[in-house]
């Protein structure tokens, strides 16, 4: 869900208002205020994607509250007890405190765990725009079967293909209120994008810059850090982005390209938060 201002705020070029439309994709809005109506949905999504055509056992969600809706963000499994996400999704008051990892069914199956603590990127800026460091682990309290996936040790060149993961709406829409929720995991195959392909200033060495292979799809509102992953020399899927925001200045989803936290930039961070908390 995009992270805007109630509709009864008044406008405002202020950094704090600025900060609001930074984490565009978040499953909480920041203006918590907001009301809306949750709905299940079947269309094609993320927007525009597909039904997933496998299963992603490293797929996680973080149930969560906006305003009055319960919705959710996404997070990869990287370890038997870990989880990367977008630093925005992690408001403790928003937070369910639970995590089903490896289910394709937005409420059901998977493995359901307790969150024991979350850790946010110590340079996350939410003031800035875009926000800056959107990374934050989840630790569970007990460890997972399910199988986790590795983190790539570089982003691919531009052009190469990757693909995204979520539960987000499936109606591209400019109001929080309107968000659709589908029941199933979608998923959306996409390639990396060079940075002057989005807007100035949105992708760098640590946000990727993430072009749409389907015209009008990409990741929206409840997508906020799930996974874009690409295929290693192996074939297996890695990671390489979780979902921050957009890539443009455009109000609607489908219309640009993403911007995804560069998850192999913050690989010395990720491992040694793990170990400090071992």
């Amino acid at each position: 869900m995009f992270t805007r201002s109630s509709p009864s705020a008044a406008p405002s070029r202020s950094r704090k208002s600025r900060s609001r439309r930074a984490g565009r994709f978040a499953a909480v809005a920041l203006a918590a205020t907001a009301c809306v109506t949750a709905m299940s949905g079947s269309a094609n999504a993320i927007v525009n994607g597909q039904e997933a055509t496998q299963r992603y056992p490293f797929m996680a969600t973080l149930p969560q509250w906006a305003g009055d809706v319960h919705a959710q963000c996404g997070a990869s499994l990287i370890n038997s007890r870990w989880l990367v996400t977008a630093a925005h999704c992690v408001n403790p008051k928003a937070l369910d405190g639970i995590v089903r990892i490896g289910s394709n069914d937005r409420e059901s199956g998977g493995t359901v765990r307790h969150i024991k603590r979350t850790v946010v990127h110590p340079a996350y800026d939410v003031e800035s725009e875009p926000s800056t460091n959107d990374i934050a682990l989840v630790e569970l309290d007990r460890p997972v079967s399910e199988q986790p996936i590795r983190i790539a040790k570089k982003v691919g060149a531009p052009g190469t293909p990757t693909r995204l993961l979520g539960f987000g709406t499936v109606l591209d829409t400019h109001n929080l209120p309107d968000a659709v929720f589908p029941d199933k995991l979608k998923q959306l195959d996409t390639r990396i994008g060079a940075v002057n392909e989005c807007s100035p200033g949105r992708a760098d060495k640590t946000r990727i810059c993430t072009i749409s292979k389907t015209p009008g799809a990409m990741a929206c509102f409840g997508d906020s850090g799930g996974p874009q992953i690409q295929r290693g020399r192996d074939g297996r899927w890695e990671l390489v982005g979780a979902t921050s925001g957009d890539g443009d200045t455009d109000p609607t989803c489908g219309t640009g390209p993403g911007m995804y936290t560069n998850v192999p930039a913050y690989s010395k961070w990720i491992d040694k938060t793990i170990h400090a908390h071992r």
